[in-house]
């Protein structure tokens, strides 16, 4: 072994055995309040990401969606094909608000869907739900955040809960126990792109 082969063992030895204290140092377990914001694109799709994982392992799991319209095709909706028993979904919103252009329609939605949300926050055999585009409902004040945390608080200790959607309120991200920025460097879209089928939706 030459002299730059060993230095780099005897390195990461030493990152090895670091990295295996802190693992180790790490006992608690609990349900995740987790949040996807920011401006860039893939915060939904980070969550579905997780909630495919989850249902690996036949957790069981629930969706409910905010803003976004029923009348959507969305691959991702199709999931409920394939986890049939596992795995529920509720697109309950009424679409962008740009289109909607009805305040009160969309916090009626908005109420509706958290309304669905607390059914499951209740339910210990739930293990994770994805309240996607939450984010957007709290920013316009279609939702009082003081009274979202509180019920997010009062949920199953082991209960998972993925929040996304642009602007997150400081107030969740403050709660929450993980918290990640999308951050735009680049979309297609910006380029003349269209969505596409299997990409943005």
């Amino acid at each position: 072994m030459n002299k730059e082969d060993l230095r780099h063992k005897q390195k990461m030895k030493k990152r090895q055995e670091l990295q295996q204290a802190i693992v180790a140092s790490k006992i608690e377990e609990k349900g995740l309040l987790m949040v996807h914001t920011g401006a860039g694109k893939g915060k939904s799709t980070a969550a579905f990401g997780l909630l495919f994982r989850h249902l690996s392992y036949g957790y069981k799991s629930v969706v409910i969606q905010f803003i976004k319209a029923s009348e959507w095709k969305t691959g991702e909706q199709r999931m409920v094909e394939f986890f049939p028993d596992l795995l529920e979904w509720h697109t309950l919103g009424k679409g962008f608000t740009w289109n909607t252009q009805d305040r009160q329609k969309d916090i009626e939605s908005c109420q509706t869907a958290w309304g669905t949300a607390l059914t499951y926050l209740n339910r210990e055999e739930i293990s994770l739900i994805v309240l996607d585009e939450l984010n957007i409902a709290l920013r316009y004040n279609y939702l009082d955040p003081d009274q979202i945390i509180r019920d997010l608080q009062q949920r199953p200790k082991m209960q998972h809960v993925i929040i996304t959607g642009r602007n997150a309120p400081q107030k969740l991200v403050d709660v929450a126990d993980l918290v990640t920025e999308m951050k735009l460097i680049k979309h297609s879209f910006n380029a003349g792109i269209k969505a596409q089928k299997g990409i943005e939706y």
